[in-house]
């Protein structure tokens, strides 16, 4: 059984998500202070609440795609309080989308260091790590922000490490992470097409089947789904889903790669 996992799917994933992970960053109003008293706005200190105030700033900017203005507002955030980790993280986020890996893993790594139960910031040095093909270390991040109490997250950072480790080819593991993932968020269509990849590749077709039918049933269904889905139904020899979903294809997306495929009955390239 073929289990490679064509990195041009993987593309899209990471772009996705990389734009899902944009967080504003939060006041200390929901954080326990000494002596049991809970810290609220009148606590935070000057020079934190300005820094604060220019990340989400820059955290808005950057939701705009305004990537050297976002990293501009970061920077003056920074001259205010350089120990503000939300910056440093949202500095890392806006070097990686302008390709500067090496000064986005330094941000990140800062963030790490100011915040150790910062889920986020683990969670994108990980994703980070991913890129760079460092999947041991990538997990390691993974695993740290997964273990911070009531992180919201937690299924977005399954889907990451379940598609890191099948980078690494760590099939069995992929499977495991991208399983937490579904159960967390089953409707989330990312899940569900990289966890069908997954199952595919070692064969599991029943099961690939059943995600990629919701899947190709619902308004995410794309060329690279409904492909497939043709490949899964051609394995399991069920001549009906290959017409059905090849019909569907040809309609919808009838100048994709995946067509030209279908065409050429390309089934396991």
């Amino acid at each position: 059984m073929n289990s490679r996992i064509p990195l041009m799917l993987w593309l899209a994933l990471a772009l996705v998500f990389l734009s899902g992970c944009v967080a504003t960053p939060g006041s200390g109003s929901l954080s326990a202070a000494k002596n049991g008293e809970w810290v609220t706005d009148s606590d935070e200190p000057e020079l934190r609440k300005r820094a604060r105030i220019r990340t989400e700033l820059a955290a808005g900017y950057f939701e705009q795609d305004k990537v050297t203005i976002a990293l501009d507002e970061v920077k003056q955030a920074l001259v205010t309080d350089p120990s503000y980790a939300p910056a440093y993280n949202l500095r890392g986020m806006a070097y990686m989308r302008l390709g500067e890996m090496g000064l986005a893993k330094e941000s990140f790594q800062r963030a790490v260091s100011l915040s150790p139960r910062d889920a986020d910031a683990a969670h994108n040095l990980g994703w980070l790590n991913c890129q760079l093909k460092d999947y041991a270390e990538a997990n390691v991040q993974f695993q740290r922000a997964l273990m911070v109490p009531g992180y919201s997250l937690a299924s977005k950072t399954h889907l990451a490490q379940g598609v890191c480790l099948a980078r690494a080819g760590d099939i069995h593991a992929a499977e495991q992470a991208l399983t937490k993932a579904f159960e967390l968020d089953p409707a989330n269509p990312l899940v569900g097409f990289n966890l069908a990849l997954v199952l595919f590749g070692q064969g599991d077709l029943s099961r690939a089947q059943f995600h990629l039918d919701r899947l190709n049933g619902s308004i995410h269904a794309n060329a690279e789904s409904l492909w497939l889905g043709i490949r899964v139904e051609n394995r399991m020899g069920n001549h009906a889903g290959v017409r059905r979903l090849s019909d569907q294809l040809r309609l919808k997306f009838p100048k994709s790669s995946e067509r030209q495929k279908l065409d050429r009955g390309a089934f396991d390239d």
